[in-house]
């Protein structure tokens, strides 16, 4: 598995990997919205992504399919990860934890917090995800109640301290 920025041409990945997770946050792949938040952070050089293969495909080979994506943005002392899936055939392989250290290294400093909001403890998403959990792995302690998501879910914040 490589870690890498997006590229614009990675696109596609990020709507194929928001198509599997549609039923916990709600529709994606046809909001302009969330396509344009996906190309401002490719631009921005604040999209990352998971790829089976460390080349580049060769010119007019199709590419693999993303085993993750990653959004982040960065005002430091203040980072939040914006969005942040793993493909259902990569789960448990590693995939989020390698686009959170990469974007650890990549975009924070300390001092500081990262942020996230993740599925409220009564989503059905909490569990079957594995987001809460894997966001205690990594360190992040829940705090206060966000607003819910668009499909009407519960929401929570999660901070982790970045030490100097």
């Amino acid at each position: 598995m490589n870690v890498r920025l997006a590229y614009a041409r990675d696109l596609s990945g990020f709507l194929a990997l928001a198509a599997q997770v549609e039923h916990w946050f709600g529709p994606m792949v046809d909001d302009p919205g969330f396509r344009a938040a996906v190309a401002a952070h490719i631009g921005d050089a604040k999209a990352l992504v998971a790829v089976e293969e460390p080349a580049p495909a060769e010119d007019g080979a199709a590419e693999p399919p993303l085993l993750g994506g990653l959004l982040f943005g960065s005002d430091a002392p203040l980072f939040h990860v914006h969005w942040l899936v793993v493909s259902e055939r990569a789960r448990g392989r590693g995939v989020g934890a390698a686009l959170m250290g990469d974007a650890m290294k990549r975009y924070v400093t300390g001092p500081g917090t990262v942020e996230v909001i993740t599925f409220g403890a009564d989503h059905p998403g909490a569990v079957d995800s594995g987001a809460r959990v894997f966001y205690e792995r990594l360190g992040f302690t829940p705090a206060e109640t966000a607003g819910p998501g668009p499909e009407g879910g519960s929401r929570q914040v999660y901070r982790l301290t970045v030490p100097s």
